[in-house]
């Protein structure tokens, strides 16, 4: 590494050019604060300069990191910019607005500033070479329009190239330090040539910057970070780009454009666009849909949680502890694979079964199922059998909602599902199925169909949180009613979640037997009955879908108005069925709700019982032992499995020389920390799934049976 301090001429003074990479971000500089505090700086060396020629001192602005390229032949000496560019480009757009004024004013200053604006002479490319700063592709119309406004730009970048946000950005820089110039130096009869002779010197001899020039073995990341200095915050995604494409340096240039720019170009740049800048949330939590697709993709290849505050930090230290990949192109492959599956989810293209997902994803607020669905579709090489491993996550998650079971462990359960896989041989599909059929502790269990029908017929489904998710459920129950012979539907429009019974019964749908009574006079039996009324409204079987302006017209109506309405008006099989009741109340409700259940059982699948069959890894005399001898057992702790085998009563652990008496000893040998192994290392049972140690141990006391075969 060597410094070198330049003053903000000599940073052009000689036939050179700075490249910008793509993977750059674009030029960001405002006027607040930084183009003004700049300007500040400027008017202040420019004042000192007045003051004291003699004593005059150059104020340090900051340090910028480029790396030498080779080049050959008549191509100009050229360096790449890690970091930098913000300053390089309005240095540019500074000198270019010095010029301009004194163009304006016959000064000869003009002829003398293009010097270090443009090159001259011999060069291999003229057309780009020429100009001293190379910006990346969205900013370079603008900025050559500014430097050079003669150039033809259809030399530069084809038109709509850039993006108008960078566009006006740059422009307005150069418009806002040609104004500050004018004010200062004066115009037409009030120009005063010797203020901006002195101006030129002040940038001369007044302002200095530190250029780093890397040498081989430099780490160009360390110092990106550490010198940012007046710039736009960095996101996570932004310093895994740069950390990506940093390391990928040293890959020269082809017709004056830096090689490494067709990296960035196959598969960093779709990842710049508006699409992966929007902001979205997980929970409370708000980040650009970029970082959340990295957060995945890390999560995915760790089989770990990644939290968005660690998320670059986790990264680098897996890029360097791993060396998952032997080049920067297969890592940034490996992130587009993830991305288009991200996208897919996003997207929810619903004859895509990924795009499907992401619409039932979006309904049950389960993002934390994404890594697991990345995995499974890349790296688990599913094929046509993606749909079905989608259709065995989709059918956990919504039959542990639909029973009220909690949703704070899923993060674990499904980053931890992505390690049994990896070890699972044979299908994949039938070891996630296994896998998740054989959690058993209220935080993770997969209800069974006895389960789910309790909850189904049980609790209150409806709250208005709750809506998407019943539309979800509604909707696929109406597809699963149509046979051959009906006629295929679209939901194009959104349908709303009705009450058959409405929430306000009370107007038309009182209880009956009891009209002889005043309306405020109490009665026992009527209390009960109306309670019981109003324990049915917000169950399953009363509930339906239908268009927002048929809900809003039959809202509160009669059964026989609301029938009649919903007869007329709406074609689906939900609500055709109603013609078969002839009044509506609490029986119905049950026996609607009961015969829904039915439909959903088979839509949305109970979990295997066989991988509840623990006794086949052979019990032990008592509780406190261990599995039988040749138990495999695996234990995933900071982004590594450790692996071991029980040989008589001991635990062996591969890489270790001494076996351990008790998982619990073999948590500490690894870890270094008091651990509860029992919570730590799972069990490989002859079926292929894989049974956390403390479950297969509250199992073996309750002398389960071994039946094998699956539901």
């Amino acid at each position: 590494m060597k410094p070198y301090t330049r003053s903000v001429i000599e940073l052009f003074d000689d036939k050179r050019r700075y490249l910008i990479p793509l993977y750059q971000r674009q030029y960001a500089w405002m006027v607040e604060p930084q183009l003004r505090l700049l300007w500040e700086d400027i008017v202040r060396a420019y004042r000192r300069l007045v003051a004291d020629r003699a004593g005059l001192a150059p104020h340090f602005m900051g340090a910028m990191v480029i790396a030498q390229i080779k080049t050959f032949g008549r191509e100009v000496k050229a360096f790449e910019v890690i970091d930098g560019q913000q300053r390089l480009t309005t240095f540019q757009l500074l000198l270019a607005a010095l010029r301009d004024v004194a163009k304006a004013n016959g000064s000869p200053y003009a002829e003398e500033l293009r010097k270090f604006l443009l090159n001259d002479g011999i060069m291999e490319s003229p057309s780009r070479e020429r100009y001293k700063v190379w910006p990346s592709l969205l900013d370079r119309r603008a900025f050559v329009s500014v430097v050079d406004p003669a150039a033809d730009l259809s030399t530069v970048a084809k038109p709509g190239a850039d993006a108008e946000g960078h566009v006006r950005k740059a422009i307005l820089a150069h418009q806002w330090f040609r104004s500050q110039i004018e004010v200062f130096v004066g115009t037409g009869d009030d120009y005063r040539e010797d203020v901006l002779e002195r101006l030129f010197e002040a940038l001369k001899e007044g302002l200095a910057v530190v250029t780093i020039e890397l040498e081989s073995g430099d780490d160009a990341q360390t110092i990106f970070e550490t010198l940012n200095s007046r710039g736009v915050d960095l996101t996570p995604g932004d310093l895994m780009r740069n950390f990506i494409f940093q390391r990928a340096k040293g890959l020269g240039q082809t017709d004056a454009s830096l090689n490494i720019d067709t990296l960035y170009e196959q598969h960093w740049q779709p990842l710049d666009s508006s699409f992966w800048q929007e902001q979205s949330f997980r929970g409370r939590i708000a980040a650009q849909r970029l970082d959340w697709m990295l957060i995945d993709h890390l999560s995915m290849n760790k089989a770990e949680i990644v939290s968005k505050d660690n998320l670059f930090e986790a990264y680098r230290r897996w890029i360097a502890d791993k060396q998952p990949f032997e080049t920067v192109g297969d890592e940034l492959s490996a992130i587009s694979a993830s991305a288009a599956i991200v996208r897919r989810i996003l997207e929810q293209d619903e004859d895509d079964v990924v795009g499907e997902f992401g619409r039932f994803a979006e309904a049950f607020d389960v993002s934390t199922a994404f890594p697991l669905v990345v995995y499974l579709a890349t790296e688990a090489n599913l094929g046509t059998r993606l749909g079905d491993a989608l259709a065995i996550l989709e059918s956990y998650i919504l039959r542990r909602d639909n029973c009220g079971l909690t949703t704070a462990n899923y993060n674990k359960v499904f980053v931890g599902a992505i390690d049994r896989l990896r070890l699972a041989d044979g299908c994949k599909v039938e070891a996630l199925f296994d896998w998740l059929s054989s959690k058993t502790s209220p935080t993770d269990r997969w209800p069974s169909d006895d389960e789910l029908r309790l909850g189904w017929l049980g609790r209150d489904q409806y709250k208005s949180n709750r809506a998407p998710r019943l539309r979800y459920i509604l909707e696929h129950i109406e597809q699963a009613k149509r046979t051959a012979l009906s006629e295929q539907i679209e939901f194009r429009n959104t349908l709303s979640v009705e009450h058959i019974m409405p929430q306000k019964w009370r107007t038309y749908w009182p209880v009956p037997g009891f009209d002889h009574l005043a309306a405020d006079e109490f009665d026992y039996e009527k209390s009960v009955a109306e309670a019981r009324r109003e324990a049915c409204i917000n169950k399953i079987g009363n509930l339906t879908l239908v268009t927002t302006p048929l809900n809003s017209t039959v809202s509160n109506g009669p059964f026989t108005e609301k029938l009649l309405a919903l007869r007329v008006h709406s074609s689906l099989k939900l609500n055709r069925e109603l013609n078969d009741f002839h009044q509506w109340d609490e029986l119905t409700v049950e026996a609607r709700g009961a015969a829904l259940f039915e439909v959903a059982k088979k839509i949305w699948l109970a979990p295997r019982q066989a991988t509840r069959a623990f006794p086949e890894l052979g019990l032990p005399a008592d509780n406190g032992g261990m599995p039988r001898e040749g138990t495999i057992c695996a234990f995933t702790y900071s982004g590594r499995t450790y692996t071991g085998r029980i040989e008589g009563r001991s635990l062996c652990v591969e890489g270790y020389n001494q076996p351990f008496s008790s998982f619990s000893a073999a948590s500490l040998g690894i870890t270094g920390t008091s651990r509860n192994g029992w919570r730590d290392w799972h069990l490989l049972a002859p079926n292929g799934a894989w049974v956390l140690s403390d479950e297969w141990r509250a199992h073996s006391s309750l002398n389960l049976p071994t039946e094998t075969g699956s539901k």
